[in-house]
C-alpha cells in the first residue's frame, strides 16, 4: 500500500496554532490565580510580593490581546485565505452534513464506518474549530467587561473614548449572565473550563486519528503535512 503526502497547514497556520497554545496556558494559569490567589512571589521582600497579583493581570490582559488578533487573522482567513477558506466547510449543504455524520459515527465505532477523503479538513472539524472559536470570542468580551469594570472613573491613559467603546461593547454580558458584575466574573470563570474541556477533547481526538487511521495526523501542527493511503 503506498501513501501520498498531502499539505495540511501553512507555517503561518502553525505559528498561530502554537502561538494560541501557549496563550492558552498563559491565561488559565493567570486566570485562576487572579480568582483565588495559590502562589506568592518566592523573593521574601513584600515590596516585590505585593506585586504579584499586578503581573498575573498583566500577562492575562497580554495573552487574552494575542488571542484578539489571532482571532481577528483567523476570521480574516476564514474567508479569504489562497490555502483553504474553512468557511465553505461550515455552510450547511448536504455535502457537509453528510461528511460530519459519516465522521462522527466513524468517531464513535472506532472506525469501522470510513466513508469520507481524509486527506482535506472535513466538516467535524470544522464546527468543532468554530464552537471554540466563539467560546473565545465570549471570553474576549466577558473578559473586557471586568477590565472596563475596574476603570469606574470613565477615563484612561488614552482618553475618555476608550472606556465607553468597551462599555458600549460589553455590557451587554451583564444583561445575559444575571445582572451583575460576579456574574460576567462567574460565567467568565467557568468558560474557561469548558475551553479546557474542549482542549482535552481536540488532543485525544488527533491522537484517536492517528493511532486508528495511521495517516500521521499528529504531525500536522509540526510539520504541516500528513500521508493519505492511496
Amino acid at each position: 500500500m503506498s501513501y501520498k503526502k498531502v499539505e495540511r497547514m501553512t507555517a503561518f497556520m502553525r505559528i498561530n496554532h502554537w502561538v494560541v497554545a501557549v496563550c492558552i496556558v498563559a491565561a488559565v494559569i493567570t486566570g485562576l490565580y487572579i480568582g483565588h490567589p495559590y502562589y506568592q512571589s518566592f523573593i521574601a521582600d513584600s515590596a516585590v510580593d505585593k506585586y504579584v497579583m499586578a503581573w498575573n493581570r498583566l500577562v492575562h490582559f497580554m495573552a487574552a490581546v494575542i488571542f484578539d488578533v489571532s482571532s481577528v487573522v483567523v476570521a480574516y482567513l476564514y474567508f479569504f485565505s489562497r490555502f483553504e477558506k474553512a468557511y465553505k466547510k461550515l455552510v450547511p449543504t448536504w455535502t457537509n452534513i453528510k461528511e460530519f455524520v459519516f465522521i462522527f459515527i466513524n468517531l464513535l465505532t472506532f472506525n469501522r464506518v470510513k466513508k469520507f477523503d481524509s486527506s482535506h479538513a472535513d466538516s467535524f472539524n470544522a464546527v468543532f474549530f468554530f464552537i471554540f472559536h466563539i467560546m473565545l470570542l465570549w471570553m474576549l468580551l466577558s473578559g473586557l467587561q471586568l477590565y472596563v469594570h475596574g476603570q469606574a472613573s470613565g477615563i484612561s491613559a488614552i482618553g475618555t473614548w476608550w472606556p465607553w467603546l468597551l462599555h458600549f461593547l460589553t455590557d451587554w454580558t451583564v444583561a445575559v449572565t444575571g445582572g451583575t458584575y460576579m456574574d460576567v466574573r462567574l460565567w467568565h470563570h467557568f468558560s474557561m473550563y469548558a475551553i479546557i474541556v474542549w482542549i482535552m477533547f481536540h488532543v485525544y481526538y488527533q491522537i484517536w486519528r492517528t493511532v486508528f487511521w495511521q495517516e500521521g495526523d499528529i504531525g500536522i501542527v509540526v510539520g504541516g503535512t500528513k500521508f493519505v493511503k492511496e
